[in-house]
């Protein structure tokens, strides 16, 4: 029988250099590891943006039933008849939407204005945020629009360049029209609101 030769070994005498470079080519102890660490930042990512884009939508769901909710005491005429003021109305929105923090006042812009019928608001609907928000409740009967805007920071890297507003924030709105209710014989007083 014929003998099979061996790969020799490494003679000592290899510079050190050598030697260790040979051992690290041969090992295959951490292939796992590095394969993770090629897996892992993208999967990362990937989570922090589900749950990014969760939050998004439960800011939004939350905004969207806080205004519903608050609109209710403009329509049955409570805030009218109660001298409420749009810094109220925007308290009251923001402690239905208590989770989101103390941030809540200065990151929600709030505003109602009233229309001669449902056919006008659909413009104002389309259009972007107000430079001057308007707080116009109306009076009896009347066809009110009430918008709501909140800047909610984003965190994944990713999703700022894809999601963001402005600045790294995302500008989540919510609106709701409706007639006011028949609440007194007291017409509304006339409040001119910036277009």
């Amino acid at each position: 029988m014929a003998r099979v030769a061996r790969p020799k070994r490494p003679s000592r005498s290899w510079p050190l250099r050598d030697r260790l470079l040979a051992r690290f080519a041969r090992a295959e102890r951490g292939a796992t590891t590095i394969e993770f660490a090629f897996v892992a930042i993208p999967f990362l990512l990937l989570i922090f943006a589900i749950i990014e884009l969760g939050l998004v939508f439960l800011v939004s769901v939350t905004l969207e039933n806080a205004v519903i909710d608050s609109a209710r005491t403009i329509r049955t005429g409570e805030v009218q008849t109660g001298g409420g003021t749009a810094n109220t109305f925007k308290a009251a929105l923001c402690t239905r939407m208590s989770w989101v923090g103390a941030s809540c006042t200065t990151a929600l812009t709030v505003d109602v204005r009233t229309f001669s019928g449902f056919s006008t608001t659909g413009a104002a609907l389309s259009s972007n945020r107000p430079a001057s928000p308007c707080w116009d409740p109306g009076g009896p009967g009347s066809v009110v629009l009430v918008r709501a805007y909140y800047n909610w920071p984003l965190l994944t890297p990713l999703l700022q360049t894809g999601l963001q507003s402005a600045g790294g924030k995302r500008l989540i709105t919510a609106a709701s029209a409706f007639s006011n209710e028949p609440y007194s014989d007291t017409p509304a007083a006339t409040v001119t609101c910036p277009a």
